[in-house]
């Protein structure tokens, strides 16, 4: 007779699944992928690193995994911030202050999921999650086109360019590896240049 899953071993299995990626994402979130080994993983849940693989199709499963979770978390923060408000130009302010204060909160985790080297299924899906915020992005700029907030403009490569701008003016404060900047050069006055650099640079008034 063959073996068919009840309802509760499913449970039990999907329960398993949930800490071993649990544990996975604690790890990135402290020291980056390249924290989260196989090994590592079991050792703190307890299991055999055989058990973990019986869970994911690989390591770069795994990791595709966490990354989904963490940018799947972030993408709605942002996502809810712009719901919020009204307006193009607060939408924008909303979406890029989301973005920005939250990356540098969670700095080890912004890295791994923005510029950390990882297996190009993880870098697969970056370019899903990069696509879905230059959506929403667009929709902005769209609607403040329709408004008259801004004037006429090619919005997906307005929004495009936008995304790479926020991520990019981040690397610095982001980075694991020490970068010199100047003493006074607060998290604040970070968030706040980025923010005017992206309004101006589509036509709002900063």
């Amino acid at each position: 007779m063959a073996y068919r899953a009840t309802e509760k071993t499913r449970a039990a299995q999907a329960e398993r699944r949930e800490v071993l990626l649990a544990e996975a994402g604690n790890l990135v979130a402290a020291g980056g992928f390249s924290a989260a080994s196989v090994k590592a993983i079991a050792e703190n849940c307890g299991v055999s690193v055989g058990s973990v693989y019986s869970y994911f199709d690989g390591r770069a499963d795994l990791l595709a995994a966490v990354f989904r979770r963490g940018a799947d978390q972030e993408l709605n923060e942002v996502r809810m911030a712009v719901a919020e408000h009204s307006g193009a130009a607060d939408r924008l302010r909303a979406l890029v202050e989301t973005f920005a204060r939250r990356a540098i909160r969670g700095r080890q985790m912004a890295w791994s999921l923005l510029f950390e080297p990882v297996d190009p299924r993880v870098d697969e899906e970056r370019l899903v999650y990069r696509g879905s915020y230059v959506e929403l992005t667009t929709a902005i700029l769209r609607d403040g086109i329709e408004e008259g907030e801004l004037p006429e403009q090619h919005v997906g490569i307005a929004a495009a360019a936008l995304i790479g701008a926020i991520s990019e003016s981040l690397t610095g404060r982001l980075s694991p590896v020490p970068v010199e900047l100047p003493e006074t050069f607060s998290d604040d006055d970070i968030v706040d240049a980025i923010l005017q650099l992206c309004l101006r640079a589509v036509g709002f008034a900063a």
